[in-house]
């Protein structure tokens, strides 16, 4: 290796120890700020639980683990399923897959729509969409509440229309929760998906109509393959949220109908189980990282069928 050679070599690990250190107090904020609460959550899992709601440092526990799943029983100490444990979870799974079908079903017309339209007036349509973000998140929880209780608009909407005789009961139910999310996390399907779909190139669905292909054999070999990403990303970004959702079971399911991140919240609070809402809070995010795993595997292998 001659000189310039080693000059070159030296002036590269310079630029790179460079990059380290100018990288060095965006990467220390991303790991106090994302990674570091998740090391405190995954140790505290793995604590005692202290008398008033806090963990006994230095004391390894399984305790949290086995309560996510198992409790044991007050009289022989026999450990039995977690029945209401294991409802919550697989509530909060149902009402969030259920939420991320009605948001696509609703969603992929409204971004069809939008897409379609002449480009001058698109801006207008998609800032129409982004108008609800404006609000607090409690805010238009609350707003969704006054259209579906007992004597908010859409029974009074019913009774005036004459379909019903007596209010129905949404409020406090699972179907409230699951209107409650689709309404909240409408947006979040719309916008990936209208990005896809404004990029399709309409030639494709003209050449399929020249084929004498239906509407639906169009939709379904040409355009839903082609705005698959769109669709992935706006199931990732409505199901996510959804499993985690706090505020809107909190306001519109009531304490019968919680969900996984009701039920988180309360062991830190009036339930003083630390370590197991630390473990439950694990298990939230494992629930989450399987599910995105499996449907991004499963979309994966519709593409390559397709193609």
């Amino acid at each position: 290796m001659n000189g310039a050679q080693e000059a070159a070599v030296a002036a590269r690990k310079k630029d790179i120890r460079s990059r380290w250190l100018l990288s060095a107090p965006a990467l220390i904020i991303i790991f106090v700020a994302a990674v570091g609460p998740l090391l405190v959550m995954l140790l505290y899992s793995f604590m005692a639980k202290g008398d008033y709601g806090d963990v006994r440092f230095g004391e390894f526990s399984l305790d949290g683990w086995t309560s996510v799943f198992f409790e044991r029983d007050i009289f022989d100490d026999t450990l039995g399923l977690a029945d209401a444990h294991l409802s919550i979870i697989w509530r909060s799974l149902q009402l969030s897959f259920f939420t991320t079908i009605l948001t696509l079903v609703l969603g992929f017309p409204t971004a069809y729509f939008i897409a379609t339209r002449p480009p001058h007036t698109r801006e207008i349509w998609v800032f129409l969409v982004t108008i609800p973000f404006w609000t607090n998140l409690l805010i238009r929880t609350f707003a969704m509440q006054q259209v579906i209780r007992n004597e908010g608009l859409l029974n009074n909407a019913l009774i005036w229309l004459g379909i019903i005789k007596q209010p129905l009961q949404i409020m406090y139910t699972d179907t409230a929760n699951l209107l409650g999310m689709t309404y909240v996390y409408l947006p979040l399907m719309v916008l990936p998906l209208y990005a896809s779909i404004e990029k399709l190139d309409f030639r494709l669905v003209e050449a399929g109509y020249d084929l004498y292909a239906t509407r639906f054999q169009v939709l379904r070999r040409i355009v839903i393959p082609l705005v698959k990403p769109g669709l992935i990303a706006g199931s990732i970004l409505v199901f996510i949220p959804s499993l985690g959702a706090y505020v809107i079971p909190r306001v519109l399911g009531g304490g019968k109908n919680m969900m996984l991140g009701n039920l988180i919240e309360m062991q830190f609070g009036s339930g003083r189980n630390w370590p197991l809402g630390a473990a439950m809070s694990i298990t939230l995010m494992a629930l989450v990282m399987v599910a995105l795993i499996v449907y991004v595997r499963n979309a994966s292998r519709g593409g390559a069928g397709h193609a």
